[in-house]
């Protein structure tokens, strides 16, 4: 059973990084458009992520409660010693949630509407910039465990674990990922004389990406990151390293003619790829702090509990997994089955 925890704990990750990033992403690209094409957005999300932006995020809640119940040291290392960035999240997730909520049904068009309007875009950005942050801070081996924190300074213990170059690095390469999502998933669900909007927006997002992407990993390999030296001498991660890289051309190939179902596809298996060379060169040794490495395989939930787990995740699978296809299916969000896709690269 332990492997069915493992396997919903990573596919959950995978769909919350795609699903809640291009969520995010919305509001990013929102945020970074004229004030014409802020106008063309806006209308584009409501109508796209009104029915399921909600559902978007019950990702990272299965997620929580797979390392809450399944792996307590993990949990316990990333709520205390990051409890200062993940309160940032959870407040750019119920202020997004608000603004988005608010700016659209509020009936009252007066100055409110540019306060919403600000707090939905900026919420969007931070949101993710401390998700990636969160992430950063796991790997940059500033975190150190000690069994008596208050030996620890609170800068030592609780800034300077998140609030270092790398993670902040990793915390916009996360952040312009979701643009890039989110870009390639309104190419088909804007109006046809609008498509080039985010047509262009998908290939200066990819752009940024691969910048960012390159440019920590030269800031990590300068600054001897164990996770950057570890990483290039994983073959696994090298691989998939390369892989993503020569999916580019016909990445930007889709995006450029407009195909709906092979942008997203290959823009899905780009983020599958980043989060597989990620994990595969460390997994089990996720967290790296300064003086060990945790594995997220040690002291584990007892067996009995793992068994509750994995029985509930598998029976919770077969009813969630159905239901979202439908909802998405419903609002025709899975262009596969769209008779009116452009099968052309």
């Amino acid at each position: 059973m332990l492997y069915v925890v493992l396997f919903f704990l990573m596919f959950s990750l995978f769909l919350y990084v795609v699903l809640g990033g291009a969520d995010y992403g919305a509001g990013i690209v929102e945020l970074f458009s004229s004030k014409e094409n802020q106008k063309i957005t806006k209308k584009t999300i409501y109508r796209v992520m009104g029915p399921v932006w909600e559902a978007n995020h019950i990702w990272i809640i299965i997620l929580i409660v797979i390392l809450w119940i399944a792996f307590p040291e993990y949990y316990n290392i990333i709520v205390i010693y990051l409890h200062l960035p993940l309160t940032i999240v959870l407040l750019g997730v119920t202020l997004r949630g608000v603004a988005f909520v608010f700016r659209h049904y509020d009936a009252i068009i007066d100055n409110s509407q540019k306060l919403y309007d600000t707090l939905f875009k900026i919420s969007s950005l931070i949101t993710p910039v401390f998700l990636g942050i969160v992430f950063g801070a796991l790997i940059s081996g500033q975190i150190i465990i000690v069994e008596d924190i208050g030996t620890l300074t609170f800068f030592e213990a609780f800034i300077k674990p998140w609030c270092n170059m790398f993670s902040i690095l990793i915390g916009f390469f996360f952040a312009a990922l979701c643009a890039f999502l989110s870009s390639v998933l309104l190419i088909g669900e804007s109006e046809e004389d609008n498509q080039h909007i985010y047509i262009r927006k998908s290939v200066v997002a990819s752009i940024i990406v691969f910048i960012l992407g390159l440019f920590t990993f030269i800031y990590g390999y300068v600054t001897k990151s164990v996770f950057v030296y570890e990483f290039i001498t994983n073959t696994y991660a090298i691989v998939a390293v390369v892989i993503s890289a020569l999916l580019l051309v016909p990445l930007w190939r889709t995006i450029k003619a407009g195909n709906k179902v092979w942008s997203r596809f290959f823009a899905g298996f780009q983020v599958f790829l980043i989060l597989l060379a990620a994990l595969v060169s460390h997994f089990p040794n996720i967290i790296i702090t300064q003086n060990q490495r945790i594995s997220l395989l040690d002291n584990l939930a007892p067996v009995s509990v793992i068994n509750v787990l994995g029985i509930s995740l598998i029976i919770g699978g077969a009813v969630i997994l159905p239901g979202l296809f439908h909802l998405l299916k419903s609002f025709k969000m899975i262009k596969i089955l769209d008779k009116n896709n452009n099968p052309s690269i």
